[in-house]
């Protein structure tokens, strides 16, 4: 099951993020059709948020087809995104640790890394469309 966090710098509203969340976790294969969503409830106990914003990310995944409501038993995936095995990500992800590691070692924060990361992202995206 996932577990939403909220980040109050990522520039996203808080059913933004959760919505963006879900999608993450379905594209990289962490959630799977029949998963599911943790309830309201949990969400609000432990993101200390408003109902309504938690319902809003809920229906916006089931307005695209992402997750569907069971009422009085809770909403469960109905849809992946992932096209990538978990066999190709793990040693991806093993590489970007890695990197991670060697951009701390080397005096970066959060923030730095993230912007390094966006701008070597985009002109590798613009290099390979030209």
């Amino acid at each position: 099951m996932i577990e939403f966090h909220l980040d109050g710098k990522s520039g996203l509203s808080p059913y933004q993020q959760l919505v963006q969340q879900v999608r993450h976790a379905l594209r990289l294969g962490l959630l799977n059709e029949g998963d599911q969503l943790p309830k309201v409830k949990d969400v609000v106990a432990s993101l200390a948020i408003n109902p309504n914003t938690v319902l809003k990310a809920y229906r916006e995944l089931e307005h695209e087809g992402l997750v569907a409501a069971r009422p009085g038993v809770g909403t469960f995936v109905t849809k992946t995104l992932g096209g990538v095995s978990l066999a190709v990500l793990g040693p991806l992800r093993q590489d970007l640790r890695r990197w991670l590691s060697k951009a701390r070692r080397a005096g970066l924060d959060e923030e730095s890394i993230e912007a390094l990361f966006l701008a070597t992202f985009r002109t590798a995206a613009r290099e390979d469309i030209a």
